[in-house]
């Protein structure tokens, strides 16, 4: 049976169980694994990545929202000093956490919300043998996560980043435009009545933007972050919480930048139509429009090393969190 053959179990000593004794085992148990676990642990990583990294969420969405931020400048830098002089000065060194609860009213449930969709899904697909890994993973003890096929891992990460992305996206133009200096909204109340009195579909502003960003971002992070998981359980035995703690910093760390690399043009679109109320931001491809006649190729790719170290970062830090809670949870079923 493909969906015990992750734990390490022979399929061959598992299709040996009967039907009612495979879901009495703590094996069974774990393979289905308690979603109120998977649940908080997502929670905790949700809340430890945006409390840690909101200062370069708001920096980025300042640079990407236009104009007056993208005068010619020798380095990118410079930008992102002169950004985080004007909000100190203005507001002090809280103003670089503005849109914090915004970002905790999207992130915690979220992150939660994906990470144990992405889980489930994946125990259900592992029971298929078109999406299940053709091969037993090196060092079975460095996760308790399911395993696929690289397809089977593209289209999980995509199907569960675009359903988590639409029940959220709401909330992602209120954190857009509260993080930007275009909207004085006191409260995160008060952006949510003004955007609710432009129309309901106001609230789903750059949910194209959105998906064209997530879905390949998500199916190429879970591709690259479990196969390096397998190469790096090569050489570094899993023996010890620790080390798979680094198995799996080092893995999301790797997956993030490639994948954030890849769709960042759609997180620059996405911003723009969210934050910008010109005409010329009114829709995808007015937008990738007016970037291309403003800045030409490089306009794709504003805020990239700051997404860059935000994704990396938070991604090392949410895949720690989580498969470290997971594992220290089933660790007394696992023995």
């Amino acid at each position: 049976m493909h969906a015990f053959g992750y734990w390490g179990v022979t399929r061959k000593a598992t299709s040996l169980l009967t039907p009612n004794h495979r879901w009495s085992t703590p094996l069974a148990k774990l393979l289905m694994s308690n979603v109120a676990q998977q649940l908080l642990s997502g929670a905790l990583s949700g809340l430890a990545t945006t409390i840690c990294l909101q200062p370069l969420d708001l920096i980025k969405t300042r640079i990407q929202q236009g104009d007056h931020y993208l005068k010619p400048r020798r380095h990118n830098s410079s930008v992102i000093v002169n950004i985080v002089q004007e909000v100190v000065e203005k507001q002090g060194l809280r103003g670089l956490w503005r849109g914090t609860l915004p970002s905790l009213v999207r992130n915690v449930p979220g992150v939660a919300m994906y990470m144990t969709g992405l889980t489930q899904l994946r125990t259900w697909m592992a029971k298929s043998s078109y999406f299940a890994s053709a091969q037993q993973p090196v060092r079975a003890n460095s996760s308790v996560l399911p395993t696929l096929s690289n397809t089977g891992n593209l289209l999980a990460g995509a199907a569960t980043r675009v359903s988590v992305g639409f029940l959220l996206n709401p909330i992602s133009v209120i954190k857009a435009r509260f993080e930007s200096n275009m909207y004085n909204y006191p409260t995160m109340f008060y952006a949510l009545n003004s955007i609710i009195r432009q129309g309901p579909s106001e609230l789903f502003r750059g949910f194209m933007a959105s998906s064209l960003r997530d879905a390949p971002y998500a199916g190429l992070f879970v591709v690259f972050y479990e196969g390096t998981k397998k190469e790096i359980a090569l050489f570094l035995p899993a023996t010890s919480s620790s080390h798979a703690a680094l198995i799996h910093c080092i893995s999301a760390a790797s997956a993030g930048s490639i994948a954030t690399f890849i769709t960042h043009p759609f997180d620059v679109i996405k911003t723009k139509v969210q934050v910008r109320s010109e005409a010329r931001y009114n829709g995808f491809l007015k937008t990738v429009g007016t970037i291309w006649q403003q800045q030409g190729v490089v306009g794709f790719f504003s805020g990239a090393s700051l997404r860059l170290s935000r994704k990396v970062l938070s991604s090392a830090i949410g895949w720690v969190v989580y498969e470290s809670l997971l594992m220290f949870m089933h660790k007394p079923l696992l023995g």
